[in-house]
């Protein structure tokens, strides 16, 4: 065999089907479950993003915020592009560009033009500035060269340029999102502290969620409380805003002053405290009034802990209508319940949110079975542990800290589960698996609107019910037989 140029060219050697079949058969069993298991320098499909993107999705969730990537352009696609087949909404920002020359002689010319021209074309009011790893790994100074860029007067002096180091070879999207943060507040705040006042408003950091539904319903739920509030980093207006033949480069987010001022609030509560451990350890230390670290609102229990600590804080009784609410959500999960009941789930995600949907499925008698974390830590697993040991749903249930989704796959063909919970990565493992995936959390790129649907709260109760419970029903009329197809199920 002869290519064009009369070379010879080798033939490619192909893998008989039999051979094909065998390994496909393989890597559902036993045998192979425990080498996968052993494996150390090789992770596959791990259900997490990286710092970078975290970080960009909180820097969306401010007034007048250009986020800033101090990095490749490449990079800053990757995250953009994440956010937008999440969103399917714009996620507009900017890159210095860096090339090889940056990885030589560093990046603070890539740095200064790149804030010059986006300033001057983007009009931004506060800039949040973020790396990837290039230089990281060359290790560039962003004091220095933030100093730098004043100094030669390429960024105006009263605009904010918060900075964060988000290496992409380490921690997640969670550390990106609670380092950007953290420059966030602190820049916002600094010098704005003063003493003996007090906004009268709760602050509220709702970790990394990118469901604008739950920024929604907490909105509304301290509406109903009647008690003033700033959410540090509302994406709600950013990612859902409204189509009206306008566009927009900034439709949303925390005002900036009311971020500044958050500094001097009544009280601060910081929802899915695995989210942003570095920015509430340092709020605890600076900022007024009283702190409480509860986890995300996700069941009936962890709702109830939420609105008992508002009602605590604001010294007002929990509304009428919230509890009203509360009775329709009891109502809709015994209405459905033997449809969920005794179900095995395998679970995958964020800290928080795994321990969010733990409490949900015990509540409704369902089995969390394997429980998988990619980013988690020991204590993260004593926590779900601990949620485990309240339920007799829980004792069959299994945790696996700095997993991936292809120790998921070996779990669920060697120990079968009904369902899986988790973003939409875990759609290949459902189908080798032949089973359904509820997709929670992020991201969510194969399905539209999801996004938008609150998961927490009481109205989140009923949307995962009914979500989960409907698979179910559909599942029986599409496989029974003709005389089991009934109008009642």
């Amino acid at each position: 065999m002869a290519n064009n140029l009369g070379l010879a060219v080798k033939p490619v050697t192909e893998t008989p089907a039999e051979e094909i079949e065998r390994v496909k058969a393989w890597i559902n069993t036993e045998e192979y479950k425990e080498l996968n298991f052993k494996r150390e320098a090789l992770v596959i499909a791990p259900p997490h993003a990286c710092q970078p993107l975290g970080a960009e999705l909180v820097a969306h969730a401010f007034e007048g915020s250009l986020p800033f990537v101090h990095g490749s352009q490449g990079c800053a696609s990757y995250y953009r592009s994440t956010l937008n087949r999440h969103f399917r909404e714009p996620a507009p920002a900017v890159s210095d560009a860096m090339t090889e020359d940056g990885a030589v002689f560093g990046g603070q010319n890539n740095l200064h033009e790149g804030l010059e021209n986006a300033i001057a074309l983007y009009k931004p009011k506060m800039v949040p500035i973020f790396t990837s790893c290039m230089p990281e790994i060359i290790g560039d100074d962003l004091t220095a060269f933030l100093k730098n860029a004043r100094n030669k007067g390429i960024v105006p002096a009263d605009m904010p340029t918060p900075y964060a180091n988000t290496p992409s070879f380490n921690g997640s999207h969670v550390h990106g999102y609670d380092a950007m943060l953290l420059s966030i507040l602190q820049t916002l705040t600094d010098g704005k502290k003063v003493e003996g006042r007090c906004t009268g408003k709760i602050n509220l950091i709702p970790g990394f969620d990118a469901n604008t539904g739950n920024f929604r319903e907490y909105k509304r739920i301290f509406e109903a409380f009647g008690v003033p509030y700033t959410i540090l980093g509302d994406i709600s207006e950013v990612f859902d805003s409204p189509l009206d033949g306008t566009y927009r480069i900034y439709p949303g987010g925390t005002k900036l002053d009311d971020a500044a001022d958050s500094i001097n609030g009544k009280a601060t509560i910081n929802l899915g405290p695995f989210s942003a451990t570095k920015t509430y350890a340092w709020l605890k230390d600076n900022y007024a009034g009283k702190h409480a670290a509860i986890p995300m609102p996700l069941g009936i229990a962890k709702t109830d802990a939420f609105l008992m600590k508002i009602a605590e804080i604001s010294g007002k009784p929990v509304p009428e209508s919230l509890k009203a609410e509360r009775g329709r959500a009891v109502d809709a999960m015994t209405d459905a319940h033997q449809y969920i009941h005794g179900k095995k789930f395998a679970l995958y995600g964020d800290p928080d949110q795994l321990l969010g949907y733990v409490s949900f499925l015990l509540e409704m008698g369902a089995v969390p079975y394997h429980i998988l974390c990619s980013k988690g830590s020991k204590k993260v697993e004593k926590e779900i542990q601990a949620l485990l040991n309240t339920s007799m749903y829980g004792q069959q249930g299994k945790i696996y800290m700095g997993k991936d989704l292809w120790h998921m796959r070996s779990l669920l063909m060697t120990d079968p589960v009904d369902a899986i919970i988790g973003d939409t990565h875990g759609k290949f493992i459902a189908r080798d698996a032949k089973i359904p995936l509820f997709r929670f959390g992020f991201p969510i790129m194969d399905r539209v609107n999801l996004h938008r649907y609150p998961i927490i709260g009481y109205q989140g109760v009923i949307n995962m019910v009914t979500t989960i419970c409907n698979k179910f029903i559909e599942i029986v009329d599409e496989t029974c037989e003709d005389r089991f197809f009934e109008m009642m199920r």
